[in-house]
């Protein structure tokens, strides 16, 4: 078992659950009376979404890292930066308009690069 992929799974997924919960019920609330709503709220469902996916891949990963013979430093690396910037930047884009800031989307290459190093790490 790979101690550290398994705690982040973990933390992923619990954030996942906390910031799909304030998505479908807080953030609905907030973003009344702005422009998009519907878009707005389905783009960070979309981060959630992606979120959840990495998590039970970190975790299923660390589950089963025996099975493997290749190092997980980098890949673990490159999928928590991947995770982080795509899943995160959706969500700062989501609510950008209640923040006063202009964000551009981050992090797609990044997680493209991690399910990448994990398909062809072999």
């Amino acid at each position: 078992m790979e101690r550290k992929f398994v705690i982040t799974g973990c933390i992923f997924i619990i954030l996942g659950i906390i910031f799909g919960a304030f998505g479908a019920h807080g953030l609905r609330t907030m973003l009344e009376g702005t422009k998009d709503v519907a878009k707005k709220l389905n783009s960070f469902e979309t981060g959630v979404r992606y979120q959840m996916y990495s998590g039970f891949t970190f975790l299923i990963l660390g589950l089963v890292k025996e099975k493997f013979s290749f190092s997980f430093k980098r890949l673990y690396i490159i999928w928590l930066l991947g995770t982080i910037f795509f899943s995160f930047s959706i969500y700062l884009l989501s609510i950008q308009t209640l923040i006063g800031v202009q964000m551009k989307f981050l992090g797609p290459g990044i997680l493209q690069e991690s399910w990448t190093q994990g398909a062809f790490s072999h």
